[in-house]
């Protein structure tokens, strides 16, 4: 039986912050497509998953995509990137989604307690999402959501023998229109993808001590 305690430990461990990929080393095209979509299987703020993932893989996208992530050696070394991007305006095409897959496990005459679930993707969801003074959380909500993703993604990635870096140093705007996004679009996080050279780790991973961050009330 495996001991999936360990095997969580070894992956949380092996995961790092890689910022030089060794270019002699191939990424795999399936195995990069099976992370994304198990990134798909994170949790999501009433599963509205207001995500899109975009991977760059050609060599001159890749470098006009470095540019715009300040030519850091995380994006310029990398063999693939994969940029994460929350669409808040998405909202009511992925509700009207999840409210018609959730039906069809409705029984025939529809009760109480199934009626409370129409109401909620009907007039809840719509009530916090058209409210132009909820905008901010929305927000929240979104890069929370795309946020699990990226991570799911990285620990896939780690599972199957290659490296990351998720970066925050890029121009967004520039990313946007590289990807032909719409102006409420907003990226969450570029992450770079590839096999680690050894130098590519900097330091010994450096924590705080668990006493300052973790707390039981």
């Amino acid at each position: 039986m495996q001991d999936n305690s360990k095997v969580i430990d070894e992956l949380i461990d092996k995961r790092r912050s890689v910022r030089i990929y060794d270019d002699s080393e191939p990424l795999n095209d399936v195995v990069v497509r099976k992370c994304m979509e198990r990134a798909t299987l994170a949790p999501s703020s009433d599963n509205l998953q207001l995500w899109e993932f975009y991977r760059v893989k050609s060599k001159n996208k890749l470098q006009e995509l470095a540019k715009y992530c300040y030519g850091q050696k995380a994006a310029s070394t990398a063999q693939e990137l994969v940029v994460f991007v929350t669409r808040t305006d998405k909202w009511q095409e992925r509700a009207e989604f999840n409210l018609e897959e959730i039906k069809k496990g409705f029984p025939k005459e529809i009760t109480n307690k199934e009626q409370k679930v129409i109401d909620y993707y009907e007039k809840s969801i719509a009530q916090l999402y058209s409210g132009n003074e909820a905008k901010a959380e929305i927000r929240i909500i979104a890069h929370k959501s795309c946020a699990l993703a990226a991570q799911m993604f990285m620990l896939s990635i780690a599972a199957e023998g290659f490296d990351t870096c998720p970066m925050e140093g890029f121009q967004e705007e520039l990313v946007k229109q590289f990807l032909n996004l719409p102006d409420i679009a907003e990226i969450c996080m570029v992450i770079s993808v590839g096999k680690a050279k050894p130098e590519g780790i900097y330091n010994r991973r450096i924590r705080v001590p668990n006493d300052a961050v973790i707390f039981e009330i």
